[in-house]
């Protein structure tokens, strides 16, 4: 096979200036408020991602103040697996009755302490 001599052409012909009439004020307006929306947005995305990077570097406590109960306590077990342990250990021995019991007196208890 031979190539050819006369240069190839893109298949895709290049992109022509659209002929559209010049906005009007509004519509300038309109414009220009969507760059600026554009623009605000952006600059969100990129604070999120410099914090979200921030973050990610920063070694994770097991759980803060702001973060919810469960959060919380997922964090404490990933800490102390071993207490995990005992009090799973300590509520199979104790059994439902006495855990429903217990929670009926602690429960309350906790509740006014998070206020």
């Amino acid at each position: 096979m031979s190539t050819p001599s006369t240069p190839s052409r893109p298949a895709v012909p290049e992109p022509t200036r659209s002929v559209l009439p010049a906005p009007t004020a509004q519509q300038q307006r309109i414009l220009d408020r969507i760059a600026l929306q554009r623009e605000r947005l952006r600059a969100r995305r990129a604070a999120r991602a410099q914090a979200q990077a921030l973050a990610d570097s920063q070694p994770a406590a097991a759980g803060g103040a702001e973060d919810s109960l469960a959060l919380r306590a997922a964090g404490f077990a990933r800490e102390h697996p071993m207490a995990v342990a005992a009090i799973a250990g300590v509520a199979v021995v104790a059994g439902p009755r006495r855990l429903i019991r217990w929670a009926g007196v602690l429960l309350p208890m906790l509740l006014r302490l998070r206020r």
